[in-house]
């Protein structure tokens, strides 16, 4: 018999958004407990740590339950009334504007909320703040994808088609994503595929648990993602192997591609990656021989100064052997964050408008703007990306409202950032645990969590679905939506911020409607009904929500004027740092299994610090026995940025001129110091993925 009293709803982490059910226990430790549901299509009942432990947050003992603010007297954290929170913010807010101007107030969100709280916080920035300085920390995820996407497709959906086509396709090549840690319910696609009878390739210097599960194994220099893309075009074009027919149909710039590529010779492209001319071959014919393929990349191409290029180079081999626009066939990201999808779509970036609109676009203003009862010129421009937003704290921003993220300890050269942090005149942070970033605040609003409230997320493949309320938060804890509702009526917008999720919804599907990402057609209701609705998927009819929705993007054209794709012409360039005699190490950051992101909430969770209780190094023999240092003895990683300390993790699966260290803890071990801020200059994402270091014992 079916459990009434389970609540369907999906994880609070990741970007597949894996469905459970939650059963509230009555008991205060945890609150609720989570339960199978196997009728979610993407991933049919299983579920990772993260997700079977989730409800331990929920608990009382470990989140927030008031109001907090800085007493002067003491200069603590101390209780407050709500009353006392919200006057507080509103003044800092207010006064900021009133002695700097409106850009002098700074709105920093994140890739987990909800649509309708990422759709919210934006429009509260642009029209109660009349501010352009908003961006958010989903920047850090995907958008060198989002921006090679867009040049390519006309287009980004992170998938262009939903996962249950990976098994069916002839070859995956997977660059820079090690899904057996960062999404594990995932990896059972990856294990169908090769079940099927296709292949598998795997593009990182590490030689993961994903790794080993693939049919061939590339491991390149980090930072030479772009020339390996290179020379396996160059390679195909050589071979002969190139889709003729498709590339004259269907697309535009194939010869300048083309010529980028054959400078890419496989002998050089050797000499840049590490990776042997015969492997580069096998890669090729693994590929090209299938009936079909997909490339699908994730942070480690990405998270680079040069990363929307790199993805460029992998769409570029794609297109030209007819992986793309075909059953099957295409190139897709593979989004990290729980709503880094759908939280890009709706406003929180600083250039974008809802419904995936640009801000400089005077038609989506004028659309928007109408939405919202305003004139079109009186929205503020795009205003800095999510770093620079971060880096100008404390000069030009003088206040920040920050919510649903922790940069302290995610954002790169995190010391930095947390020193721009504190030199603002007010801060004001919303979350559900104190964080590392909440610690440093003005005033701390203690807000709901995923169990505690309805909205929608928008997964990495583009389905939009329903998160319902499961259970009553705590007396002292309000919705993010009750939050900027309040502070909205306090800074004098009465209405136009309902704290109703689905009200707001109804006004973001309007918003969307006509725009790249088109939400117009998409109900609650269509949701639970249909397991999520994948956009765009405009409103056709009187309820206007007969729409089909569109799991599989560009079969037919893409989104570009003619219909046609892009090829974007590219070549290799070095990282913004290279090693030299003082720093002749490579770092690369990354996650791991047990914890997530910032740790924030991760590490707040006893079963999961037990399997992760703190932060490494991990390198190679070589590079350990040329240090002198054993297994778990402490290792200094020194950047030109700062210093970070940890056990040492000896393996001979990564490369010897690399160590990685994951990202997700704070103090002496805060990988993220050591991190080069260095921007992509087309999508602004920082290069996470590689900077020069040298090793010293702890």
């Amino acid at each position: 018999m079916p459990d009434a009293t389970a609540v369907p709803t999906h994880c609070p982490y990741c970007a597949l958004q894996c469905g459970m059910k939650l059963r509230p226990t009555g008991a205060a430790e945890p609150p609720a407990e989570v339960v199978e549901r196997t009728d979610f299509p993407v991933n049919r009942g299983a579920l990772c740590g993260k997700g079977r432990t989730a409800p331990s947050v929920l608990s009382s003992r470990v989140r927030l339950t008031g109001p907090l603010v800085r007493r002067p007297d003491s200069g603590a954290l101390e209780p407050a009334s709500w009353e006392e929170a919200l006057s507080a913010v509103a003044e800092g807010l207010r006064r900021t504007r009133a002695d700097h101007g409106p850009d002098a107030v700074g709105v920093f969100g994140g890739g987990g909320l909800t649509n309708e709280k990422a759709y919210a916080l934006g429009k509260f920035a642009r029209l109660v703040l009349a501010t352009s300085q908003i961006d958010y920390n989903g920047r850090f995820c995907m958008s060198s994808a989002a921006a090679a996407h867009q040049r390519a497709f006309g287009l980004d959906r992170g998938l262009p088609f939903p996962l249950e086509d990976v098994p069916r396709t002839g070859c995956v090549i997977l660059v820079g994503s090690n899904l057996a840690e960062t999404m594990p319910p995932a990896l059972r696609y990856l294990t169908e595929l090769r079940e099927n009878g296709g292949k598998l390739i795997v593009v990182d210097p590490r030689r993961t648990r994903t790794a080993e599960q693939a049919d061939l194994h590339l491991a390149p220099r980090p930072g030479t993602d772009l020339a390996l893309a290179l020379g396996l075009l160059h390679l195909v074009v050589a071979e002969g192997r190139v889709d003729e027919a498709f590339v004259a149909e269907r697309t535009t710039g194939w010869e300048a591609a083309r010529a980028g590529a054959m400078a890419h010779w496989p002998e050089h492209v050797e000499r840049i990656t590490g990776v042997p001319v015969p492997l580069l071959r096998e890669a090729v014919a693994l590929f090209c021989d299938a009936p079909s393929g997909m490339v699908l990349t994730a942070r480690g191409p990405e998270q680079q100064s040069k990363g929307t290029d790199t993805v460029g180079a992998w769409i570029n081999l794609c297109l030209a052997t007819g992986r793309a626009g075909r059953p099957l066939s295409g190139y897709g990201c593979l989004t990290g964050q729980g709503n880094g999808q759908g939280g890009r779509e709706h406003g929180q970036k600083a250039d974008q408008l809802p419904g995936y609109r640009k801000l400089d676009d005077p038609a989506a203003r004028a659309h928007v703007a109408g939405v919202w009862g305003v004139a079109p010129e009186t929205l503020p421009g795009p205003g800095r990306s999510a770093y620079e937003l971060l880096d100008a704290l404390g000069g030009e921003v003088r206040s920040l409202l920050l919510m649903g993220s922790n940069p302290v300890v995610s954002a790169p050269r995190a010391a930095h950032v947390e020193d721009r942090l504190r030199s603002l005149d007010f801060l004001a942070v919303a979350d559900v645990v104190l964080s590392e970033t909440a610690a440093l605040a003005d005033v701390v609003l203690p807000v709901t969590q995923w169990a505690e409230e309805t909205g929608t997320m928008t997964n990495l493949e583009g389905r939009v679905l329903l998160r319902r309320r499961a259970l009553d938060p705590p007396a002292g804890v309000r919705t993010d939506l009750e939050v900027l509702h309040a502070l909205a009526a306090l800074l004098g917008w009465e209405k136009g911020f309902p704290a109703d999720p689905e009200e707001v919804f109804e006004e973001l599907r309007r918003a969307s409607a006509g725009g790249p990402a088109d939400y117009s057609g998409i109900s609650y209701r269509r949701i639970e009904e249909e397991q999520g609705v994948f956009w765009p998927c405009p409103g056709t009819g009187p309820g206007e929500d007969d729409h089909a929705g569109t799991p599989r993007l560009f079969l037919d054209r893409f989104a570009t004027a003619d219909g046609r794709a892009r090829f974007v012409p590219v070549t290799h360039r070095p990282p913004a740092e290279e090693t030299d005699a003082d720093y002749p190490v490579v770092l690369t950051t990354g996650r791991v299994v047990a914890q997530y992101q910032s740790g924030a909430q991760t590490r707040r969770v006893a079963e999961l610090n037990a399997a992760a209780p703190g932060p490494f190094v991990e390198l190679h023999p070589r590079l350990a026995e040329r240090l002198g240092v054993a297994e778990g003895e402490p290792v200094a990683v020194v950047s030109r940025r700062g210093r970070a300390v940890a056990p040492a993790r000896i393996t001979g699966a990564i490369r010897p001129d690399t160590v990685f260290m994951p990202f997700h803890w704070y103090g002496e071990g805060r990988a993220n110091t050591l991190v080069n801020p260095a921007l992509d200059p087309v999508s602004r994402m920082p290069e996470f993925k590689v900077c020069a270091v040298r090793l010293e014992r702890g």
